[in-house]
């Protein structure tokens, strides 16, 4: 990836509100109490097919990518109610209903800054990895252990009573490369563990699911694997980052349109966690197509990236202290987003199947898990889905990948129970590979490549990859 929500009522049409009526939302919205809930003000989305609904209104996903600091701040944007207040004006005159935040400290109190977003009209997606606690792309069997499930679920713990989070994605850019495809089924483990942590704590049916790579030569395979098998197993949606789309351009001549073709049958929504490429004019042309007629049936919106400037040329914004300067593309985008008003169900598919798991092959070295075969639950985190997580690790925990007990079993599908004669040694398991990862750390001050994470800044590859 290129770097590292909007209703008042259920029978609002939330993706068509123009910036003046988000403002004029957000100002006959009342704040509410730090009580470990938002406002209030916005209906919880749900899955309905392969698309998002809002009450009986189709939700569509307008939105932006937000991490200011960018990949090497690993910090909490929506903790610091100032700075999540000063952006919020600048999300109310794009008109956005969506930002997605890759990292968050699951032990900062997020009430203030979500009761101001939700009276705003805007929802939250949420990646539940931080730099700390992710999968290990280069071993990933060790990284999924207790510690690493036990900050996930606290963070859910922190995030699941706001009527305004929208989705948790249980991975982002873990797979990047052909080679690397072996990670997919953790990481299909983890989103099913989310669900089922969801679940047994009896929280509401937040959606779970995804966020790929834009690496076309897999990307596909990974979509129908998140899709494919038992009900426990499948994602509620796919996301994936698309950069196909530079301006000049067109719907077919980014290859959009064999994408929808591609994806015409999928069952779950799909939609874009990532887009926005800067190799021409930033004019967004694409956001037409995207909220357009031949994408609504199969796509459910996307998000920008990105909001603030973290030395990539992405940036919508420049933060400057507690002020913000817009961009060119800032400008652009705000009419791209009034001019592509959409209403209706968008012609979505209300019923599906769920897709054939991809075969091994050259671009899918899926060798220990295949199929519907997933890596069981730790046996160490079973704990926490009879109990709990417990207080969560926050951004200066002592990290998980190297904290030993790891699965070492295959769960079994359909079972809607995710135990199994899991190993859990509770003991460290440094390696070789974890060495290096320090030596990449200490010598180039940036973090380590990690399933799910932040990883190499800017100075490094051109771009601020999350």
């Amino acid at each position: 990836m290129k770097g590292a929500i909007a209703m008042m009522a259920a029978s609002a049409a939330l993706v068509a509100a123009t910036p003046a009526q988000i403002q004029a939302r957000a100002s006959a919205s009342s704040s509410a109490a730090a009580s470990g809930t938002s406002s209030g003000s916005l209906p919880t989305v749900t899955v309905k097919g392969n698309a998002f609904f809002a009450g009986s209104n189709r939700f569509y996903i307008r939105g932006v990518d937000y991490q200011p600091g960018g990949s090497s701040g690993a910090s909490d944007p929506i903790a610091d109610i100032n700075s999540c207040k000063r952006d919020i004006q600048e999300f109310q005159k794009l008109g956005i209903n969506t930002v997605r935040v890759y990292t968050v400290d699951n032990t900062a109190n997020h009430d203030e800054c979500m009761s101001a977003l939700a009276a705003a009209g805007i929802y939250l997606a949420l990646d539940v990895n931080t730099p700390k606690y992710s999968l290990d792309r280069g071993d990933p069997a060790p990284s999924y252990n207790p510690t690493y499930l036990q900050s996930i679920f606290a963070t859910i713990d922190a995030f699941s009573n706001y009527t305004n989070t929208l989705l948790f994605f249980s991975g982002n850019e873990v797979i990047n490369s052909d080679n690397t495809t072996n990670c997919a089924p953790y990481v299909k483990a983890v989103t099913r563990d989310m669900k089922q942590y969801i679940g047994e704590r009896g929280y509401r049916s937040i959606p779970v699911g995804y966020s790929a790579a834009d690496v076309s030569s897999n990307r596909y395979e990974m979509a129908t694997y998140m899709n494919c098998g038992t009900d426990d197993q499948r994602s509620d949606f796919f996301a994936f980052n698309d950069y196909s789309w530079c301006d000049p351009s067109s719907y077919t001549q980014a290859g959009w349109d064999q994408k929808v073709q591609q994806y015409g049958n999928y069952s779950i929504p799909l939609f874009l966690s990532e887009y926005g490429c800067i190799k021409g004019p930033r004019n967004f042309e694409e956001v037409s197509a995207l909220y357009g007629t031949d994408m609504t049936p199969v796509y459910s919106g996307g998000l920008v990236y990105e909001y603030s400037e973290e030395g990539n040329n992405y940036g919508l914004v420049t933060i400057n202290g507690d002020g913000v300067s817009e961009t060119t593309g800032f400008t652009n985008l705000v009419t791209a987003f009034k001019n592509a008003q959409v209403s209706g169900d968008g012609g979505y598919r209300s019923t599906g199947t769920p897709s054939t798991c991809p075969a091994q092959s050259d671009i899918w070295e899926v060798t220990a898990f295949s199929g519907q075969e997933l890596p069981a639950l730790p046996s160490g985190a079973a704990q926490y889905m009879k109990s709990g997580a417990g207080t969560g690790p926050g951004l200066t925990g002592n990290g998980s990948q190297n904290s030993g007990g790891q699965s070492s079993a295959t769960a079994t599908p359909g079972s809607g129970a995710v135990t199994g004669a899991a190993s859990h040694s509770g003991t460290s398991t440094a390696s070789a590979s974890s060495a290096a990862q320090a030596l990449l750390v200490g010598e180039l001050g940036v973090a380590p490549f990690v399933c799910g994470a932040v990883v190499l800044v800017s100075t490094l590859f051109g771009a601020s990859l999350l």
